[in-house]
């Protein structure tokens, strides 16, 4: 039996990846990646590695969850070396807990290697940082499409009023309700709120505003997009270098260069 190692491969800029995320991906001997994993780390596979698909979109799962633990295991338990590489950080909304305790149920020796979530990347590449001395002391990392067995009234209202920055995961087909909730909870209606849509990647797009007009302006925008609520999305004006970046250079982000 080999060992399985659940890699974040970062937000999709691919040379955002770990140094120990890139050696998983370079000796694996199978790696299930997932869709928001940016496809040219699959080039530092080695020649003979088995590549599969576990991409999942909103409504349609290549794989569900239940197949995708399934292999994780009948791979190890082969002798091979196993990489799931998945989008962000395995930890941060990535099922990677699920995944691990499936593992350890098995007695299937594992690794977790963080990535750089894209809670925080995003906003850094749109120029907003996520906390400031002079404008937020706090952040929380939310999923838009939230399972959790509370009231949703209570925890909304909970993370009103006790968190400076919100950085929201998979709320794009829920802003709408996520802009009423936030008012109703307390947020002044001309809180800033951005949302950046593919970001660290060549397609980035960042759209700002207000909770009461942020609806409108952000209406072509799909998923895979980082929302942020707070004051510090005011430095966005001040602090975006990375479409300043592209627009001199006029370069797509670089590949890895192995």
């Amino acid at each position: 039996m080999n060992k399985v190692y659940i890699v974040g491969a970062g937000p999709g800029d691919p040379e955002l990846i770990t140094v120990k995320g890139l050696k998983s991906i370079q000796q694996a001997d199978v790696i299930l990646y997932d869709r928001l994993s940016n496809p040219d780390l699959l080039d530092e596979a080695r020649d003979e590695a088995q590549l599969i698909y576990c991409g999942k979109r909103p409504d349609h799962h290549s794989l569900d969850q239940a197949a995708i633990n399934e292999l994780l295991c009948s791979y190890a338990q082969q002798g091979k070396s196993v990489t799931r590489l998945k989008g962000g950080d395995p930890f941060v909304f990535g099922r990677g807990g699920e995944e691990a305790e499936v593992l350890a149920k098995n007695r299937i020796p594992y690794e977790i290697v963080p990535g750089i979530s894209s809670g925080v990347a995003a906003p850094a590449y749109a120029g907003i940082p996520v906390t400031h001395r002079n404008y937020s002391s706090s952040v929380a990392f939310l999923s838009g499409v939230s399972k959790l067995g509370c009231d949703q009234e209570e925890y909304w209202e909970h993370v009103v009023k006790s968190m400076d920055t919100l950085c929201i995961f998979m709320g794009v087909k829920k802003l709408p309700e996520i802009c009423e909730r936030l008012i109703r909870h307390g947020r002044a209606p001309e809180t800033p709120i951005a949302l950046v849509e593919w970001g660290t990647t060549e397609h980035q797009r960042t759209v700002t505003g207000s909770l009461k007009n942020i609806v409108g302006r952000a209406s072509e925008l799909m998923n895979p997009s980082m929302i942020i609520v707070g004051e510090v999305v005011k430095l966005r004006d001040q602090l975006q270098w990375f479409e300043q970046l592209n627009d001199e250079a006029e370069l797509p982000i670089p590949s890895i260069v192995g």
